[in-house]
């Protein structure tokens, strides 16, 4: 474990330069105090590896000095592989690269390490997009990726949901992020960073302008920060629902995690009928009547008011789209019976 750890700081040095004693203990999780002893046992084997004091100092490799100790495990051959994403680089028009990358590595391994690695691949697929997206359409992704890499100014034709739906943006294009098969563009605009559906650009022109991204800008760490707020305003109050044995069966395949996990912690005791009672976040009243009626007669919402209302009149024009012979057996108050309401 401490030989990999070693080799690790000497690649990590190797490939970004100077670093601190901070920067390599967060990258390899240990202690500051472990990178110390690690330094000086690379030290102690002939590593030319020195410090800089000061507070832009830190640790770094003798100039022109490279380590040949490359080598892979099998395990991580094996991760190289199964991290391969064909579909995201062709889309990227980087296919042919990745494929011609993948057979190099490939023919670099060992007989041994390259049979692992194929193994992998034959028994491993990634299939990004959910069951009901393919993911998006997106004709102007190579540009904006190029945009992306030379750190060029790009002005689009973007349409978005508010009025007036289609608008020219000049963008300092940051970092592309692959969601569920959407491709997302973090870009600054108007000196404030923010999010655009790539497949949402209309058009595209890649000017001669350029610009500076900051040094410490992290694109993963502002996704993450991203999703947290977007999760936060999401969700803009709360209905008090009834569900049905069968409902909570068919809730993981319909609902949002968040729903499913509200029932899981507000549910009550189940009544004689084996109905639960829970109090579950709601995104909008229009919102919550569409995914509540994706349960059909397996929920019952209790509040708010106006959101059974709104449950009510769907099912009352359900009704009338769907008349049956027999009229009893549709009244409200006898199904609200059989199903054990009040």
């Amino acid at each position: 474990m401490r030989a990999s750890r070693l080799l690790s700081i000497l690649l990590l040095l190797q490939s970004r330069g100077l670093l601190t004693a901070r920067q390599l203990a967060d990258e390899l999780e240990v202690s500051v105090r472990t990178i110390y002893r690690d330094v000086e046992s690379l030290h102690g084997a002939g590593i030319p590896l020195y410090g800089e004091a000061g507070h832009q100092g830190g640790y770094r490799l003798l100039d022109g000095f490279r380590t040949r100790l490359t080598g892979l495990t099998t395990q991580e051959a094996q991760a190289v592989f199964l991290a391969g994403m064909p579909g995201p680089a062709a889309e990227l028009g980087l296919g042919a690269l990745a494929a011609a990358a993948e057979l190099k590595i490939e023919a670099a391994l060992p007989p041994g390490l390259r049979e692992a690695a194929r193994r992998i691949r034959e028994h491993f697929h990634l299939d990004a997009p959910g069951w009901y997206h393919d993911g998006d359409r997106v004709p102007h992704l190579p540009e904006v990726a190029g945009a992306v890499w030379d750190r060029r100014v790009i002005r689009v034709l973007y349409r978005r949901w508010a009025e007036p739906c289609e608008v020219t943006r000049v963008l300092e294009p940051y970092g592309l992020v692959l969601k569920a098969g959407r491709w997302y563009l973090v870009a600054r605009c108007d000196g404030a960073l923010r999010t655009y559906r790539v497949n949402q650009v209309l058009e595209l022109e890649v000017t001669d302008e350029t610009f500076e991204r900051p040094e410490d800008f992290d694109l993963a760490g502002h996704w993450s920060a991203h999703l947290a707020d977007f999760r936060s305003r999401l969700f803009q109050g709360h209905a008090v629902v009834r569900i049905s044995p069968e409902g909570r069966e068919r809730l993981p395949d319909l609902m949002s995690s968040a729903v499913v996990g509200a029932v899981a912690e507000t549910a009550g005791e189940p009544d004689g009928l084996g109905w639960i009672t829970a109090t579950v976040p709601i995104e909008s009243l229009t919102h919550a009547r569409t995914e509540f009626l994706k349960l059909g007669a397996e929920v019952e919402v209790l509040e708010p008011a106006d959101l059974r209302h709104r449950m009510a009149e769907t099912a009352h024009t359900l009704a009338a789209l769907y008349p049956r012979a027999d009229r009893a057996t549709t009244d409200p108050a006898a199904g609200r019976a059989a199903r054990g309401a009040d």
